[in-house]
């Protein structure tokens, strides 16, 4: 199964138009285009009846206290977890790539709408809640359910870029046993047993002036 995006090289830097936040000199961050990437595929398996696509990020700090705060930096050797950037599932066999900003197009206050897309391309396919869901929970303007794709947003004093992998897997499935506002914990448990193949694309993202070149 090949797998592969036009949007970056694998193991190159996100371009910012599809990050949540890039660099603004004066105040750390600021929103920006917040575009999914696009993603291509081809030489699916014999036997694939849909195609589930997670992006996460297996750098997040797992301690929260020196994240954003002025004079502090989050360290290279803390303990790291993973984030969903993106949980999209019951892909259909068929379809062979996601073009870019047909997914996400800004950052919407609150997440944007879910499980069902509501877009043709994507036929029955539906959304998973991403963890800017928890991330925001406690903002009053900005609390409510992520779902589809937010890109990257790491701390703007991480010792460490981070790393986001986007994962596409061939299953012998046509419908994920998941309902309601299901998470990625909850979509890789119910794939165990149904994956035929899986590969995946990894682009770096960094807030951290120090970091960008």
């Amino acid at each position: 199964m090949k797998f592969w995006s036009n949007s970056f090289q694998d193991g190159a830097v996100i371009p910012g138009e599809f990050a949540f936040c890039v660099i603004d000199p004066a105040t750390h961050v600021t929103l920006s285009a917040n575009k999914n990437p696009h993603l291509a595929w081809s030489e699916l398996p014999g036997g694939t009846r849909s195609l589930v696509l997670v992006c996460h990020d297996p750098d997040v700090p797992s301690r929260g206290d020196d994240v954003n705060q002025e004079g502090r930096t989050v360290p290279a050797d803390l303990p790291r977890v993973d984030f969903f950037h993106w949980v999209l599932v019951d892909l259909p066999a068929h379809l062979t790539a996601i073009e870019a900003g047909t997914a996400s197009s800004g950052v919407t206050p609150r997440g944007k709408s879910g499980p069902q897309i509501g877009n043709p391309a994507f036929a029955q396919a539906r959304h998973g809640l991403n963890d800017y869901t928890g991330w925001f929970a406690g903002d009053p303007d900005m609390a409510g359910d992520y779902c589809g794709y937010d890109g990257p947003c790491p701390p703007w004093n991480d010792a460490i870029a981070h790393r986001y992998v986007f994962t596409l897997f061939a299953l012998d499935v046509e419908r994920l046993p998941v309902e309601g506002k299901f998470s990625g914990a909850q979509v890789r448990a119910a794939m165990a047993g149904h994956i035929l193949a899986q590969a995946q694309w990894t682009g770096t993202y960094s807030l951290n002036p120090a970091l960008v070149k």
